[in-house]
């Protein structure tokens, strides 16, 4: 049974439907923001195609591109109002939620592998245990993070054993390469291009670890915008199965986007991204459950906090996606 206020968001979606065009453009809003990320490779086709543009033209809506580069970027947008939709992990999407940001994870842009534990071709270093008194570059509030926390934990580490070093993700690719740093926690495609042009080497790898891709969108706008945003939505669905249908369309989006070479994308995009599914389920709730809790008794959370709870809260799932 829907809580009231789901309802009362699903019968708002409903009522649009009939209402004149008048009486929608009063209650829709001037413009939306809307992140764009290398780690989303569905936002850069929207993007280059400019398909919610089309989408709300005939609304008078602008639409405002804004880049991030991190999870922990777009949450911070998102919680500042500076963005309307936000790509995270869906893992950082809990802990923000946790610690106080009000969001709604809404949609799967990706399953991927895009973190892993990465150090120089010159090291000694092949395990999780050899990281113990080094310098390790992290993107704090994000997957990659999340990651290394938990890839600590298994071995009986844990972030007082390492030296974290505070950059964002291209920047603690860079200081790897450089050798200012040990090891990285690493985010695709800096981590595809280190691997190919730098001999950089995945030391330690979880596929099942990575929590997936998904959208948010501030509480704020979905209860206000109910409508606008399951059309912001039909815009990512349609998008998304384009993008699957031609793939050398998303890789060149991709590559006008970030500049980067054809075989680096191609490792990201053909490898290690999965882009087949777009709804929110069973699948994704079970895998940011687990990640919430191992961060739980790693002590990253409260043992206080029913992290259960905070997910439920987190997720609404409810939002229709078009059929075809």
């Amino acid at each position: 049974m829907f809580k009231p206020a789901r309802r009362a968001v699903l019968a708002a979606i409903a009522a649009a439907a009939f209402l004149p065009a008048a009486a929608l453009a009063a209650d829709a809003p001037k413009e939306i923001h809307i992140d764009w990320a290398t780690y989303n490779p569905v936002s850069m086709l929207m993007k280059d195609k400019g398909l919610v543009e089309k989408e709300f033209a005939k609304d008078g809506i602008t639409v405002r591109w804004v880049q991030t580069l991190g999870s922990n970027k777009a949450l911070e947008f998102l919680n500042a109002g500076s963005i309307d939709f936000g790509s995270t992990a869906g893992s950082a999407a809990l802990v923000a939620r946790i610690n106080g940001n009000p969001l709604k994870s809404i949609y799967v842009y990706s399953k991927p592998e895009w973190t892993a534990l990465v150090t120089r071709k010159d090291t000694p270093i092949k395990a999780v245990t050899d990281l113990k008194g080094k310098n390790v570059a992290v993107t704090r509030g994000t997957d990659p993070h999340i990651f290394l926390v938990r890839a600590l934990q298994k071995f009986g580490m844990s972030e007082k054993d390492i030296v974290p070093v505070l950059l964002q993700h291209p920047d603690g690719k860079t200081a790897l390469i450089r050798g200012d740093v040990d090891a990285w926690a690493g985010l695709d495609p800096m981590m595809a291009q280190a691997e190919l042009q730098d001999g950089a080497r995945l030391f330690y790898r979880d596929a099942d670890a990575n929590t997936y891709g998904i959208l948010n969108v501030r509480e704020e706008f979905l209860k206000k915008y109910p409508e606008i945003t399951q059309r912001v939505l039909a815009v990512y669905e349609t998008a998304r199965k384009y993008a699957v249908a031609h793939p050398e369309e998303l890789e060149a989006s991709f590559i006008a986007a970030t500049k980067l070479p054809k075989n680096v994308v191609e490792k990201q995009l053909r490898e290690r991204t999965d882009i087949s599914n777009g709804k929110i389920g069973k699948a994704q709730r079970d895998t940011i459950l687990a990640a919430g809790l191992a961060l739980q008794q790693a002590g990253v959370l409260d043992a206080k906090v029913d992290v259960k709870a905070a997910l439920d809260g987190l997720i609404d799932d409810q939002i229709p996606l078009p059929a075809n």
